[in-house]
This record gives structure tokens, sequence and C-alpha cells, in this order.
């Protein structure tokens, strides 16, 4: 099962009491806008107690297409990457 956006965004409204569902929205909305601004802007996000985005940069590369085999060079890039918390680590351990 995936969580979206739009059953975030219930779950905040039905926690939140005082929270309108606009509201709701717009706090959702808001924290992941500030998100993707952090990473964008290639600093590290970190949530404790949930884990930490990294950003890194990877250099350009030789590669293969696996259909041709021809070979190419695949362009210098940016990936996140995500370390989980060891209290996010345990508690998914131990939900089995």
């Amino acid at each position: 099962m995936t969580l979206t956006k739009a059953e975030l965004v219930q779950q905040v409204y039905k926690t939140h009491t005082s929270l309108s569902k606009t509201q709701a929205t717009e706090s959702v909305e808001a924290f992941l806008r500030i998100s993707k601004n952090t990473l964008i802007n290639g600093s590290d996000l970190l949530l404790s107690g949930f884990g930490k985005f990294n950003v890194k940069d990877k250099n350009s590369r030789r590669g293969r297409n696996p259909q041709t085999g021809d070979e190419l060079t695949l362009d210098a890039r940016r990936v996140i990457t995500f370390k989980p918390s060891g209290i996010l680590r345990d508690k998914i351990n131990n939900s089995l």
C-alpha cells in the first residue's frame, strides 16, 4: 500500500481537529515545498526520528546501452539518497 498526498492531508486533518481541510492541505503543501526547495538547493534534509535525505553529486561516467551494447557517456547528475534514523528502522523491524 502507498500513502498518497491526499491521504496524508486527510490524516493531518483527522489528527489535528483545530485545522480546516484547507489548512491541512496548505500545511502539507508548505512542508513539501520547503523540503523540495532545500534539496534543489543542494542542502541535506534531516528529520529527527525519521531520517536524512542527502543530495549527492555523481560524476559523468562511461556506460553501456543494454539493448545494443553500444558504449555511451552518462552525464554528471545529482541524486537523492535516504538514510532512515535508527528509531524508524527499529520501529519498522519490530512491526513484523
